[in-house]
């Protein structure tokens, strides 16, 4: 990675952590050490009778996601993953199975397991094949919710691959002009490989927000951002509670004036390379968000290209882009350009010299309950001095 890059990861970690220990914000937040936030995962997942292997395969990939700073989908999911093994609308144990495949090209069934299983499994064989026919494309039906779309496209990177990733969620975005849910937030990756440890790594809802983000408000006790969601009429409110009472998401770019249906456009694409293509549960036929009625059925795809199939110097152009945009003027007011990846490294870095990840009090004290309803014990907490 470039001195460039390292400066302006520090720089933005340092400014994670001033809004972390600063004034009133200090006292709403916890740390966690990450091996602790681990530990707990796999307690609360073991309490409802998972597998170890199952338990942590789901504990990496939540951690995953706070330690890259998608708060969205770490802890804040856990009671969801408990519940659904609880309710039974989650296979307890099993294997996904390969139903069809070519020299590149497979269809997994997933057999109802965790979605982090289901998502390694169906990941690894896609680079597998990359790695031996220059592109592997997986896609499978019958699997849960996986977490961060970055974390399998990362697995890809760390191969000198190209990796892609893609699930299709509960209905919870309203189609431009709608008034009603009918597709999910539709989450994309995709990571390249450039120098030294460098990689542009895209992992975004094609919503406006993740709904965890809506839901963390909520959590909080605060407003949402404008072209965040609906109210049940189809008008932006700010409020999220109406959003998730009723309402909706907005699609990536908010309302139709500022392009909101190329985010609708993105998520339907999303349901042909997941739910259409693998015959899983599409848009409005998924079952609704946090619903215990059936299963999930969510199709998702994973897709590893090897670079080197194709034009040489694949990793010195990516890094030149990269450090291209990174050396641009930045707009007045502002202290940096950034590409896709370079937020997360910095809020790594970060919890790696807090020595733990930064949770809101709120949700450390969900997490207590839920300790205490399982019979496990609690996440242990600590607290930085200022500076």
């Amino acid at each position: 990675m470039s001195s460039k890059t390292k400066f302006l990861c520090s720089r933005l970690a340092a400014k994670i952590r001033h809004l972390h220990t600063s004034g009133r914000c200090f006292d709403q937040y916890k740390c966690v050490a990450v091996y602790d936030v681990e530990s707990f995962v796999e307690r609360c997942m073991a309490a409802v009778g998972t597998p170890s292997e199952h338990c942590r395969a789901l504990a990496q990939v939540l951690v995953a996601g706070d330690f890259r700073g998608h708060f969205s989908h770490g802890l804040n999911r856990l009671e969801m993953y408990v519940n659904d093994i609880q309710v039974g609308t989650t296979a307890l144990d099993g294997k996904p199975e390969i139903a069809n495949e070519t020299s590149a090209t497979a269809f997994v069934k997933g057999n109802n397991l965790l979605g982090p299983v289901v998502g390694n499994f169906c990941n690894d064989l896609a680079i597998k094949k990359a790695q031996e026919a220059g592109i592997g494309w997986v896609v499978c039906g019958g699997s849960n919710h996986y977490g961060i779309a970055g974390w399998y496209t990362i697995k890809a990177v760390e191969k000198g691959l190209i990796g892609m990733s893609f699930t299709n969620t509960s209905p919870l975005v309203v189609p431009t002009r709608a008034r009603k849910v009918t597709v999910g937030t539709n989450p994309i990756s995709v990571a390249a490989p450039g120098k030294d440890g460098d990689s542009f790594v895209l992992d975004m809802a094609t919503s406006a927000v993740a709904l965890g983000k809506i839901e963390m408000a909520r959590r909080k006790g605060v407003e949402m951002p404008h072209g965040w969601g609906v109210d049940s009429k189809g008008l932006e409110t700010v409020h999220p509670e109406q959003v998730l009472s009723g309402g909706g998401q907005l699609p990536l770019g908010g309302t139709e004036i500022t392009s909101g249906y190329k985010g609708y456009g993105l998520a339907m694409m999303v349901e042909v390379f997941c739910g259409i293509l693998a015959g899983a549960a599409v848009g409005p036929d998924i079952r609704k968000w946090m619903a215990g009625d059936r299963e999930a059925n969510l199709g998702q795809c994973f897709v590893a290209v090897n670079p080197a199939v194709f034009a040489p110097g694949f990793e010195d152009r990516m890094q030149s882009l990269m450090d291209h945009c990174r050396n641009l003027q930045p707009a007045e007011g502002e202290t940096a350009v950034l590409v896709a990846g370079d937020p997360e490294r910095a809020h790594m870095r970060k919890v790696e010299e807090d020595g733990g990840i930064f949770y809101h009090v709120n949700l450390v004290e969900a997490m207590d309950k839920l300790a205490d309803q399982l019979g496990v014990k609690p996440m242990p907490t600590f607290k930085l001095a200022t500076f």
